[in-house]
Formats: C-alpha cells, sequence, structure tokens
C-alpha cells in the first residue's frame, strides 16, 4: 500500500464520499502554498486529476483558467486504492487509458540529491571528510552557524537525506570530533 501524508488521506477520503469524486474543499487548515504542494504531489502521482468544473452547478474550483472557467480536483482509482478503497464500477474513463497512470509510478526514478559547491553545507561536508574530521567549535568559526544548527544539519540533511554516515568519537585533546568516512 503506498504511504500517504495525513492531508492527502483527508483528500481522498473527501472525495471518496462525494458521489462525483469531487476532492474540494480541501480541509480548513490547508491554504496557499501548503495546499498547492500536497495536490501537485497527488496530481504528479496520479491520485487526483484536474478536470473542467461545471461552474452553473456550483461545482468547486480548484484554479480558475482566466476564460471564465475552471478546474475541479477529481479523485482517481489510484487515488482512492491508495486509501484501500475499491472502485465501485467502472469510471468514465476506458480502462487502458487508466493503466498507465498506475504503472508509471514504479517506473519513476527517484530524485538525486546534488551537492552545490561553495554553500556552507559543502564546506561542513569537506570538514568532516578530512582525516582530521572536525569539532562543532571549528565548525562553528567556519560556517557561522550555531552549534543547534550543526549537529540538525548533521543528522537531517546528511544522514538523512544525503545518506552520508556522520561518526564520533571523543578524543582528550580536542573533545567530541565528527567525520565521515567514505
Amino acid at each position: 500500500m503506498t504511504k500517504l501524508s495525513d492531508a492527502q488521506m483527508i483528500i481522498l477520503s473527501r472525495a471518496a464520499q462525494n458521489e462525483c469524486r469531487i476532492a474540494l474543499p480541501l480541509p480548513d487548515s490547508m491554504r496557499g502554498g501548503a495546499a498547492s504542494k500536497v495536490v501537485s504531489a497527488m496530481l504528479a502521482k496520479g491520485f487526483l486529476e484536474e478536470a473542467d468544473a461545471d461552474m452553473r452547478k456550483g461545482e468547486p474550483v480548484w484554479r480558475e483558467t482566466g476564460d471564465g472557467h475552471g478546474v475541479t480536483l477529481i479523485a482517481t482509482d489510484a487515488g482512492l486504492s491508495a486509501i484501500g478503497i475499491e472502485p465501485v464500477g467502472a469510471t468514465d474513463a476506458p480502462p487502458e487509458e487508466a493503466a498507465p497512470d498506475t504503472l508509471a509510478e514504479p517506473d519513476a526514478a527517484p530524485k538525486v540529491r546534488t551537492q552545490r559547491e561553495g554553500t556552507k553545507q559543502a564546506k561542513l561536508i569537506a570538514m568532516l571528510r578530512a582525516s582530521e574530521g572536525a569539532t562543532i567549535e571549528e565548525i562553528m568559526a567556519a560556517t557561522n552557524w550555531a552549534g543547534h544548527t550543526i549537529r540538525g544539519a548533521m543528522s537531517g540533511a546528511l544522514k538523512k537525506k544525503l545518506g552520508l554516515e556522520v561518526t564520533s568519537e571523543k578524543t582528550e585533546e580536542r573533545g567530541r570530533v565528527y567525520r565521515i568516512e567514505d
């Protein structure tokens, strides 16, 4: 089963309860950029699709197209399946049109993070890859970061996002020394 955020679960659950599978309105707590980010991710995964909104019937509008028309969000079969609901009957689209959306997700390559040169993070990585490693105080002097920022960068950006193995060792001369061993 696909892992969904709480917001995605709420949006798809609401859509499943609507006869036309309309995923609007979004939760009250979701506004602006947060709403755009969640909906964009769901559109990319094929859980939602955009459809022309019939404004005469009062269908909710996700965005206006600028020509007096609007677009609404509709939950797809893949979206309903992601929350464990088996779509009832066939949708308006024939099955051969729905199949490429469901097959495209597993083939999608994961995003590869690249390191930019000249950033404080690049400087941090270079200091940690040096054979002598670096202490928090040394990194603070080189990056002008606070100690908690450095520790957060090591555990979050380096370990979790970049997958680097950061080790530490306490020495008598320098105190705790951090390293990335390749």
